[in-house]
């Protein structure tokens, strides 16, 4: 059977599915004049043309209820339409499980996901209702902030959507639609000092910042308070000390360290706290299936564990 694309547009109402998916049928001539069908999942502000989307050989489906996306009718719709490719909107006050569970037609394969975001609200998103913007977010391929302006805080939405997607492309948009690729963010510590403090309320942020920038931290001095990861089957000579960071709440926990190359690793008991010093050399680690950040210890003291074992994305 000959596989059907389908490409899934997620994110909260209003936030610029619709005027993505009409861009790329009119503006970029998408498919190339392949049949092609829209399964919308809500009624947004900005509604399709009919008339103007069988211009493009596309045809429209609403689907007004969260119960009415289920296998049999995805299987009508399949039947009546015999679509070429597929653009889904989904509802961004939908559960992501009904779409990520529900089995689609045979046929239908999901070969990219793209999430948008309004720049101007998403703060205010995070701030009151992080669980539920980041749920329409965390399984997209590209993230694009959209309305963004001189002032958007992109490195703070950079490091919100990487804390649960670590793979996601992200691509800011300003209003009148260029790219906006320039990088405004300031980190909240010092990268030009002899030994770089990290803080724990700033260890998830060096953290992230150097697995998307291993190269900026070769041959620099890291200072922070650590959790030591030293299970049996580590390899000799090897620690991971690292904490335990929660992005948006208990269930999604997760441990970050890096890998540390250590001759008396079975000095360091498992799940200890220490106070380390480390040269952070950019290598080739198979656990990193690539280059990354490699810790050489300078010093390793015994520590007291602190008030809050966690640290946070914020």
């Amino acid at each position: 059977m000959q596989e059907i694309p389908v490409y899934v547009f997620t994110g909260f109402m209003d936030s610029g599915k619709t005027s993505l998916i009409q861009e790329t049928l009119y503006e970029n001539n998408f498919g190339e004049g392949a049949k092609t069908l829209i399964v919308c999942c809500e009624d947004g502000e900005k509604e399709y043309d009919e008339a103007k989307l069988r211009t493009v050989n596309t045809k429209l489906v609403m689907l007004e209820e969260q119960s009415d996306f289920n296998t049999e009718k995805l299987n009508e719709i399949q039947k009546e339409y015999l679509p070429q490719q597929i653009f889904l909107e989904y509802n961004g006050t939908w559960d992501m499980a009904t779409l990520l569970e529900t089995k689609l037609p045979a046929g239908w394969v999901i070969v990219q996901s793209l999430a948008t975001v309004d720049a101007t609200t998403f703060e205010m998103y995070l701030n009151n209702m992080r669980a539920m913007i980041m749920e329409q977010l965390f399984k997209a391929d590209v993230v694009i902030f959209n309305r963004c302006e001189d002032d958007t805080p992109k490195g703070k939405f950079r490091r919100a959507v990487k804390a649960m997607n670590r793979p996601a492309q992200i691509v800011y948009e300003r209003a009148d639609g260029t790219v906006d690729e320039n990088d405004n963010e300031e980190l909240p510590f010092d990268i030009t000092q002899d030994v770089i403090e990290i803080s724990d309320a700033d260890y998830a942020i060096w953290f992230m910042d150097a697995q998307e920038n291993p190269k900026k931290y070769d041959g620099k001095k890291v200072h922070f308070l650590a959790l030591v990861y030293n299970p049996d089957k580590l390899k000799k000579g090897m620690i991971v000390p690292g904490r335990f960071a929660m992005t948006c709440c208990v269930e999604d926990i997760q441990f970050l360290g890096y890998k540390c190359k250590y001759d008396k690793s079975d000095e360091i008991p498992h799940k200890s706290w220490i106070d380390i010093t480390a040269e952070v050399r950019c290598e080739f680690a198979k656990e990193y299936r690539g280059k990354g950040p490699v810790l050489y210890p300078v010093s390793i003291k015994p520590a007291e564990k602190p008030e809050d074992e966690l640290v946070y994305f914020s």
